[in-house]
This record gives structure tokens, sequence and C-alpha cells, in this order.
């Protein structure tokens, strides 16, 4: 039996004709960037997460972009995050010409420790960006209470975590601005780059819209220095589509999550992840954590179960950091689950047969590198 990481066909194979007479619309009415698909998928996509407005961009990374730029984050201010990441959480920061200023993680949620927090805020602190890693969200009540003290703005990094909710709030609706990516892997995920900006502040809603379409409210009338970051006509009807059924693929995930867990109980050596009790994970990312995890994978691939790791190395460590001088030891939660992280195959579709598949292949594996 061979069990994907990922297969984004299985998904595909159901709604084939709902996709096919959505872009065939699109192209009938030639609205191919931005349009009328775009602006039906921000009015759902708002009402989805219980904000009063949507603005679709070009990809998750613009969206945190556009989020930090509508808030005037500039040269010279810092941006309170996580290690724990993908890059684009501190890159959208850096674009901005804004340093990213780290703080540990949970270690049982991996998500920003809000205790970190307070320690970290200088007289140059203007925002802070929790990630809602693998499908779960952060712990907001004490993270948005350190902000209203402060006066900080909060941009929750929702792009794993499309329906997550915290003490019955959506993702994205808690912060003063929410962004998703849509990327094809996502739960909810475009058939090429797409992301959004969720919000409850219309002033900044109109300014997103501007950054996102050259700096204009006007045709060829430009208040401001923007940038080419909309959304595709064809996107936007897709995602229209799949928005339908993101509830059911998220009670598939979580049925397949439960099914992990059921089958992984009393496993020596896994640290299956936990759910929080403030909240309900939409597990994105079903990410166990093992001691010898490179020697793992190589021997589930060899039993023809994929896997991958979210994400190897902190962004603090990476190359491209290194000008901030955070060497090891500066997070050492972030550090270590890092090193330990296995991202089992985690897809709606995933049957309880390939999941049983996966889970007595791991189980062989880990007896034969003991």
């Amino acid at each position: 039996m061979k069990v994907p990481y990922l297969d984004l066909k299985a998904q595909y194979e159901p709604i084939r004709q709902e996709i096919a007479e959505a872009i065939q619309k699109v192209l009938d009415k030639t609205a191919f960037a931005g349009g009328p698909f775009v602006a039906q998928f921000e009015k759902e996509f708002a009402a989805f997460c219980g904000t009063q407005f949507a603005t679709g961009v070009g990809s998750g990374t613009d969206a945190l972009w556009m989020a930090l730029l509508g808030f005037g984050i500039g040269p010279g201010d810092e941006v309170i995050t996580v290690p724990d990441t993908f890059i684009a959480t501190a890159e959208a920061i850096s674009w901005c010409g804004a340093k990213p200023v780290f703080v540990d993680v949970d270690p049982a949620t991996y998500n920003m420790d809000p205790s970190k927090v307070e320690a970290a805020i200088t007289t140059k602190t203007r925002a802070i960006i929790p990630v809602h890693l693998f499908g779960q969200m952060a712990d907001m009540d004490p993270i948005m209470e350190i902000a209203r003290k402060r006066k900080l703005f909060v941009i929750e990094d929702a792009s794993q975590a499309h329906g997550a909710e915290y003490k019955g709030k959506k993702a994205g609706s808690i912060g003063d601005a929410g962004c998703f990516s849509f990327y094809p892997g996502k739960n909810l995920g475009a058939y090429g780059e797409a992301g959004a900006v969720v919000t409850n502040i219309e002033e900044l809603d109109k300014k997103i819209r501007m950054l996102r379409d050259h700096g204009q409210a006007k045709k060829y009338y430009h208040s401001l220095v923007g940038w080419n970051a909309r959304m595709d006509g064809i996107q936007g009807a897709i995602l229209s589509v799949k928005l339908r059924h993101l509830p059911g693929w998220t009670e598939g995930r979580r049925r397949n999550a439960a099914l992990y867990g059921e089958f992984l109980k009393g496993v020596k050596g896994v640290t299956p992840p936990t759910e929080a009790g403030y909240g309900k994970h939409v597990y994105h990312i079903y990410a166990i954590r093992v001691a010898d995890r490179d020697r793992l994978i190589a021997a589930l691939a060899e039993k023809d179960i994929h896997c991958g790791i979210h994400y190897p190395i902190p962004v603090h460590l990476l190359d491209a950091y290194q000008s901030l001088n955070l060497g090891k030891g500066s997070f050492p939660i972030a550090e270590k689950s890092a090193s330990e992280f296995v991202s089992l195959p985690m897809f709606p579709e995933l049957t309880r047969e390939q999941i049983g598949f996966a889970v007595n292949g791991l189980k062989a594996s880990l007896a034969a590198l003991a």
C-alpha cells in the first residue's frame, strides 16, 4: 500500500465538475485579474471567518506584508513573532524594513508562548504576529491583553488555520487583522498562489485594497506607492467552490487525527500533537515528534509511507537571518521541536486502512532503529 503525504487529486476528483463550471464562468466574463469572482469570494470568506472585511491578494506572504504596511510598519520598527514558522512570516516583516524579534514557543502547542512576549517588547515594538502553527490557534487572550496594554497591533498568521477556533472565535477574527495563505496544499487551497487579509477595521481594509493594486483606489489615480498583489479571478472562483466543502474537509482531518491518536496511543518514542482545551484544531499538519527523525523518515519512505518536515530549521538559524546574531540555544523549545518534527500523511481523504498501515510502518521502523 502507498500512503502519500498529500493527495490533491483525491480532493479534486469529486468536485471536478464544480471547478470546471466555475472556471468557465470566469472565462466567459474574461474577469481574470481581480473582478467579481474575487469580490464574491471575499464576501464569503469574511462571513466564514466572522469578520466584516476580507481582501484577496496574490499569496499568503502578500497578505502578511500588506497587513504590516497597512498599519504603517516600516524601517526602525520591531515586530514580535516566533522562530517556529515558515520564513514568510519573517520575510514580510523584513520587506517592510522592520526587524523580526522572536520569542520561544509553548512546548505543547508549538505556538507563541504568551509569557515570553512582555520581555521582548521595546520602545521600537509596533506589532505582534502570533502564528497558528499546524492548524491550531495560539493562546490569544493573553497576547491580546499585552497588545492592548502596550498599544501594539496584532496580526494573526493564520496561513495554516482556516476554520480553526479559539474559544468559539474563528482564526483571523481576534487580532486587528488575520492573514491567510491559499497555497494549493493548504486546508483551503487555490490552484495556484493566493491569499487574503481579514479584518474588522474598515480603514485598514481600504488601505490594503489600495496597496494590492499599485496604491490606487481609482484607476490611474495613485494615492500611495503600492504593489501588484491582486488575486486572480480564476483563483477567486475556485476558492468559492472549495470554501463550500471546507467544513466537511475539516471534519475529515479531525476524524483522521483522532484515528492517529488512537493508533499511536502507548507507542514509545513518539509524541503526538495535542489539542489545546481552548480551541478547535484543524490539523493542516499532523506533526509528531521523534528522536531520530531523519532516519525514521527514510525508513518510512522505503515502505512507501511518505512524510514531511515542518520546519527543519527555526527561522533565526537560517542563513537569511544570520545578521540577527541569534545562535543555537536562543530559543531552546523551538529548536528542540524543530529537530524532532515528522509530519505524517494528513488529508481529508485518507482512509482508516492507510492510517493503520502508516502507523504500523512507523512502529516497525522505530523498532528497527532502536
